[in-house]
């Protein structure tokens, strides 16, 4: 019963990190800000991490099943 709620977190954390990532990558890519107003290294930097813990985070729930 407790697997549906790991399992739709999972789902969530995991598509949110990867589009995050997808999105600041191709910003990056095309030499164009990731944030408005921020330092463009710090701003990709700082989404990255969010990314990469977003897809530790859903593989973390993936683990709990």
């Amino acid at each position: 019963m407790e697997s549906g709620p790991a399992i739709f977190a999972g789902v969530v954390f995991a598509l949110f990190g990867g589009g995050l990532l997808v999105w600041t990558a191709v910003r990056v890519r095309h030499r164009e800000p990731v944030a408005h107003g921020v330092s463009p290294v710090a701003s990709a930097t700082l989404a990255t991490l969010a990314a990469v813990i977003a897809l530790i985070l859903g593989t973390w729930c993936f683990t709990r099943l």
